[in-house]
């Protein structure tokens, strides 16, 4: 059994993760400032086990999170603290500056002082920029990112790495594709669609659907973070991805031709084009061959079971939509620039 401190564990792959570690028979303790994609109902099924403690927290509260580190000495931080969607950078940014920087920084500083906790900290693979056809990121890709979102994950990652050089600090990046599944806020892509067809409303497509993401089912990212704390080398960074990439018209096209095999689909949800979002790269895409071959892991949920197990999931939790604080996830964000 090991003790973990997960950052932003209200979240969607951060509540994924804190119950896939408690289940594994760890000790969670979760922080997070309760933001706009903070869901109380992500964490329903574990909140009163006896190896969970929750906190009200942001991180950059650098005094009240060195004291919970230093009262509950955890093995390891998965740091999944942070702004995440594209849309509301591009709107704003002065949050996705404050958390994942500032915030980044103050988690680094007390690092210093609890030198033995492990730090796994969980970026993305947008830092990397748009990928041309034929070809993947892999570790040493330089970056290149192409919107605010992007630009403040990739400078975390280069001041923890900055802090590895610097400090021997032990840490470890992590830059995943795109995930899915259950408990994801509806203003991303599928659970948007998929909320959409639930309700009989169209649905939105930026530009003519030809951008190319990679995706990952949560869960397997889940194990692999897991895999990199038992198994990864200190100052390494490692992609997470599957190596499936999918224009976004075929992904909602997929997961149309799903909801009808369920008996979840009515012709009234139609798909629409709507204007291009500024700056949207047009293909992610990661050489995951350094945690397959190093680490030998590799993701289990193929596409077609991910997309069915996450239309069963919001069908059968449509309390989750109560619990959302954003109630505008219906309309396009970054519209204002």
């Amino acid at each position: 059994m090991a003790k973990f401190l997960v950052t932003g564990g209200l979240g969607f792959i951060g509540s994924n993760l804190v119950e896939y570690l408690i289940n594994s028979g760890h000790k969670v303790i979760n922080v997070d400032k309760i933001s706009y994609s903070s869901n109380f109902y992500n964490i329903k099924d574990i909140k009163k086990n006896k190896n969970y403690k929750f906190f009200k927290l942001d991180i950059i509260e650098k005094k009240k999170l060195s004291k919970i580190i230093k009262r509950y000495k955890p093995n390891c931080i998965f740091n999944l603290a942070a702004e995440t969607h594209v849309d509301r950078s591009i709107d704003s940014s002065n949050n996705f500056l404050k958390t994942n920087i500032i915030g980044i920084h103050s988690l680094l500083e007390i690092l210093l002082e609890n030198r033995n906790v492990k730090l796994i900290h969980v970026s993305t693979d947008e830092v990397y920029g748009s990928i041309k056809k034929n070809s993947r990121a892999d570790e040493k890709t330089a970056y290149k990112p192409k919107n605010p979102y992007a630009a403040t994950k990739a400078a975390a990652d280069h001041l923890i790495q900055s802090y590895i050089n610097t400090y021997d600090l032990n840490a470890i990046i992590t830059n995943c594709c795109n995930n899915y599944g259950p408990r994801q806020n509806p203003e991303k892509l599928i659970p948007k669609i998929i909320f959409n067809i639930f309700n009989k409303k169209n649905l939105p497509l930026y530009g003519r659907g030809q951008n190319t993401r990679e995706w990952i089912y949560v869960q397997d990212h889940c194990e692999a973070l897991l895999k990199i704390y038992l198994k990864g080398r200190n100052g390494q960074t490692y992609n997470i991805g599957t190596k499936h990439n999918f224009r976004n018209i075929d992904l909602i096209k997929k997961i149309i031709s799903i909801a009808k095999k369920n008996n979840y689909y009515s012709d009234k949800s139609k798909i629409i084009y709507i204007k291009d979002r500024p700056g949207h790269d047009l293909r992610y895409a990661l050489n995951s061959s350094k945690i397959n071959n190093k680490l030998k892991w590799k993701p289990k949920v193929k596409i077609n079971e991910g997309l069915s197990n996450t239309l069963d999931w919001y069908k059968n939790n449509k309390d989750f939509y109560k619990f959302i604080r954003n109630k505008n996830f219906k309309e396009r964000l970054g519209k204002k620039r």
